[in-house]
């Protein structure tokens, strides 16, 4: 039993002295509350009006997801079976506990002394994390770290200022938190509509899960500085600003993010030989209303510690996810709901389509075979080989002699970016027409099949209900739902999985959003909102002056086939 004789507070001459309430933090600011992502421009959650909350289940629920005070901030190194003591800045020490328990003594800021019976910790830190290991909590009456100790079961004592006296006070969580949420409501930050209690708990908890997979990466090479605005808040871990960096970090161990295609080969070997981990970040399958060779920055990025998903070399992530993964009622009927919304609104990766396309050839069987650009390390990894779109014509048309086959030339290819261009007089020696100017979704709904090499218009066909076969190895062959004419990892691609389990993983739990209206990270349905009610807008310079560049090197290209 902890007591007033047991824990005592010293000043440098080893006397007894007081201190003041280190309490408010939990009076200046909500429980519950919104993290400091670099960017945004939300803080706290609004609160309505609304009906009592369902303590118990918030209490359950907070506990589960770890959320609540600054559940983001920093996670020091803490000794075992200790007492955290919160106290003032000016304190300046504390001994070893009688019975031999050490104390980690937490202050506001740097600049409390101590000795080596106590370790000293300051400035912001994760509560969930201090108070995780330890055997009792001394704080201020007004400690909003009063509320985690009880979620936490840990004991609690309170210090008095004015006599310096340690006193235990049992604590109950579910009272406090009644009286913290108050018998009211939430306003959701991305659209102002009303959450209740637990709907605002669980976005706290997907907060949390996306900095914690977060926390440890030192910075990110390779982004462009375009892109920096919408990358950092989905990489922060919390406690630091991202650095972006040009080179790799001189400190060994350290796990770095990179766009990978922008990083030279010898800061990669620098990266790959200094033992940390490498973070492989790409573009999401939602990506935006323009595209990435335009300068338009992403509202989505894949995220993978072990490999690009679109390498079917090696498992990545979304591969084990697929192959290993258990999904709920919950996350398959989000599935379902999110699927509708993105055929219904007729998105695709860059772009939204939903005018109707005659068939050309009426009751012909009809193709779609979507182009690529031909040095993207999807094609070069995914296509196992295949790396021509006038070759993956040639097969297609080797496999349906008597179709209509109609190639779209990729948007990047189109826009006069990158690599991939075919001429047209080569083209038609095996496709029946060029549809460069036709939107994807449009095409899709109007084919009866859509052939591919590694597209991503394979998965988006897969998302409108139509036949989809694979040349190559993208990430959603090998589980069912695909005619695969690819070298497929069967060894490693056991499962056969439904369509809403594939988006699930593919769309759900793989990607980050972003919300570019406020700056936070966002679950699917967001960004997904946002893509399909945006308007045109001023592109920007950057992205109106790349469009231009584009367009010369379209001319320049017609002038030399």
């Amino acid at each position: 039993m902890l007591s007033s004789a047991s824990f005592n507070i010293f000043d440098h001459n080893g006397k007894l002295r007081g201190a003041g309430d280190t309490g408010g933090v939990g009076q200046a600011q909500q429980f519950l509350r919104i993290p400091p992502f670099p960017g945004t421009r939300s803080s706290q959650f609004v609160r309505t009006e609304g009906a009592a909350p369902d303590v118990v289940a918030a209490v359950d629920a907070i506990r589960q997801l770890r959320v609540g005070g600054a559940y983001w901030a920093a996670q020091p190194p803490l000794p075992e079976h200790y007492v955290l003591a919160r106290l003032p800045t000016a304190l300046p020490s504390a001994r070893r506990l009688a019975d031999g328990r050490p104390v980690v003594l937490w202050a506001d800021r740097a600049g409390c002394e101590g000795e080596n019976s106590a370790r000293i910790v300051s400035g912001e830190c994760d509560p969930w994390h201090m108070l995780a290991g330890a055997s009792a909590l001394v704080a201020g009456k007004s400690d909003e770290l009063r509320l985690v100790a009880a979620l936490l079961d840990v004991p609690f004592y309170e210090f008095d200022p004015s006599s310096a006296e340690i006193r235990p006070v049992e604590l109950n969580a579910h009272e406090m938190l009644a009286a913290e949420l108050g018998g009211r409501g939430f306003e959701s930050p991305f659209d102002g509509e009303a959450m209740d209690a637990l709907e605002a708990i669980e976005l706290c908890g997907f907060w949390r899960r996306l900095i914690d997979s977060n926390r440890g990466i030192a910075g990110g090479i390779g982004f462009a500085f375009w892109k920096q605005s919408h990358v950092a808040p989905l990489l922060w871990g919390g406690s630091s600003p991202l650095r972006f960096m040009r080179d790799a970090p001189g400190s060994t161990g350290a796990a770095v993010a990179i766009w990978r295609s922008k990083v030279s080969s010898q800061i990669a070997a620098r990266l790959e030989g200094s033992g940390g981990a490498i973070v492989e970040v790409e573009d999401g399958f939602l990506r935006s209303r323009g595209l990435g060779a335009d300068c338009v920055p992403p509202l989505s990025i894949t995220v993978d510690r072990r490999a690009p998903h679109f390498d079917p070399s090696r498992p990545s992530e979304l591969e084990l996810l697929l192959e290993t993964g258990e999904f709920d009622r919950k996350i398959l009927e989000r599935a379902r709901s999110l699927r509708r919304l993105i055929v219904e609104s007729g998105l695709a990766k860059y772009e939204q389509g939903t005018a109707p396309v005659d068939r050309p050839a009426g009751d012909r069987r009809h193709i779609l075979v979507p182009g690529q650009v031909e040095d993207d390390r999807a094609v070069k990894t995914g296509g196992c080989g295949l790396s021509s779109n006038l070759e993956l014509l040639r097969r297609v048309r080797a496999q349906a002699p008597d179709a209509y086959i109609l190639f779209k030339p990729h948007p990047d290819v189109i826009a006069g970016h990158r690599r991939g261009a075919i001429p047209e007089r080569l083209c038609l020696q095996h496709a029946d027409s060029v549809v460069g100017d036709l939107s994807i979704n449009s095409l899709i709904l109007m084919a009866d099949e859509v052939h591919v090499n590694t597209s991503l218009a394979g998965f988006e066909a897969l998302l409108r209900g139509k036949p989809v076969t694979a040349y190559g190895v993208p990430f959603y062959a090998g589980w069912g739902l695909t005619t695969d004419l690819g070298p497929v990892p069967t060894e490693r691609r056991t499962k056969r999985r439904t369509l809403d389990e594939l988006v699930a993983a593919a769309l759900l739990l793989y990607p980050r959003y972003f919300d570019p209206v406020t700056g936070l990270p966002c679950p699917a349905e967001i960004a997904v909102a946002r893509l399909s009610t945006a308007g045109g807008g001023d592109p920007g310079l950057v992205v109106a002056v790349r469009r231009l560049q584009g367009k010369f090197m379209r001319r320049l290209r017609r002038l030399v086939q």
